[in-house]
């Protein structure tokens, strides 16, 4: 255990990111299993001594000096004590040096597992750490592998200098979205799990939050707080809806958001390969709420009924299914972006 043993220890914190107190731990742990696997008998007695300042690792067994020994893995003479130590008498203890190369191979080899077993959990470790902290935000990947049998697609993810595997499962992909190995795309995080394999990062492309994220990248606004999304229903790959609300009176939160000429709006629509997004402006007020959350669609009146969070829309005859939606979506959005549930009529006809 030499300067050179040391100077390992400094390349694996820089080049892995391992802390050098982390790996001495972990070696400390290592070299005393391996000398407690070769002297059992002797197993509270050993220690490691680690001398930073002078570069050195020593190992001992602490022994008591008897006059006659009878537990040699634990026990040692007066005259083999002095060796030692010159003033060792009967009933001292005496730190009696290990070599490391009388280890046995089983030993040795145990050692080292314990050193490569520390050093992939500090690495499993910075990995959870570093994409921890991205929970709920946005990573760009690329498509490594994709599977033809389950569908789903494994996607390498780096933050900052760590990168993972995480898969994005057949029920996060989008409905309809062609993926291709080496294709770059934008993942959102929605969590972080750990797993005795490492870390394992949950990605999807259907959740609301990508659609938050990517407006957030977009505009400014939003970015600086002028500007918040109050609200979000998605169905991936065909529509979305979004409320937002402005916190400064000459900021129009709509028009932020969709940015001159379209182009903000339509970064994200090309990023979620032609989703269509409704914009509507958020209010306090119930009513005026749930009337935008139905745009396109003109809404004549809105009554509130007794059963909690619900109730009926009035619209003119000739919008009654542009209000409802091709197969129900846009009332079914507009529900799940204000939480009331709405039943629409016709101007003098039926509920739907």
């Amino acid at each position: 255990m030499n300067a050179e043993f040391f100077s390992a220890i400094a390349d694996i914190e820089k080049e892995k990111g391992i802390p050098k107190e982390y790996m001495l731990d972990r070696i400390n742990q290592a070299l005393l299993a391996a000398l407690r696997k070769d002297n059992p008998e002797a197993e509270s007695n050993v220690f490691v001594d680690v001398d930073e300042a002078k570069k050195k690792i020593d190992m001992y067994i602490r022994k008591t000096v008897v006059e006659e020994v009878t537990q040699p893995a634990i026990e040692i003479s007066p005259d083999e004590a002095k060796k030692y130590s010159k003033r060792a008498q009967i009933g001292d203890s005496v730190n009696v040096p290990v070599d490391t190369k009388k280890f046995g191979r089983i030993a040795a080899q145990a050692a080292k597992q314990v050193i490569i077993q520390g050093i992939r959990e500090a690495e499993r470790s910075m990995v959870y750490n570093e994409f921890t902290s991205r929970e709920h935000e946005i990573l760009t990947g690329t498509v490594s592998r994709i599977d033809p049998v389950r569908g789903s697609v494994s996607i390498r993810i780096s933050s900052n200098s760590e990168f993972t595997e995480a898969v994005l499962m057949p029920s996060e992909q989008v409905p309809g979205e062609q993926l291709h190995e080496g294709d770059m795309i934008k993942v959102y995080v929605v969590e972080v799990r750990r797993t005795g394999s490492g870390p394992q990062v949950v990605i999807s492309r259907t959740h609301p939050g990508l659609v938050k994220r990517l407006f957030e990248l977009e505009v400014p606004e939003i970015y600086d707080g002028y500007v918040e999304i109050k609200s979000i229903a998605r169905e991936a790959g065909s529509r979305t809806k979004m409320a937002v609300a402005s916190s400064e009176p000459e900021v129009e939160p709509i028009g932020a958001c969709v940015g001159p000429k379209g182009g903000r709006v339509s970064a994200v629509v090309d990023e979620l390969r032609g989703e269509k997004i409704d914009i509507v402006k958020y209010s306090d007020d119930p009513a005026e709420f749930v009337a935008a959350a139905l745009a396109p669609a003109d809404v004549l009146n809105v009554e509130f009924l007794d059963e909690p969070k619900s109730c009926r829309v009035a619209v003119p005859e000739s919008q009654l299914s542009l209000a409802i939606g091709k197969e129900g979506q846009n009332v079914r959005l507009a529900a799940k972006l204000t939480g009331y549930k709405i039943d629409i009529k016709a101007e003098g006809g039926q509920a739907e």
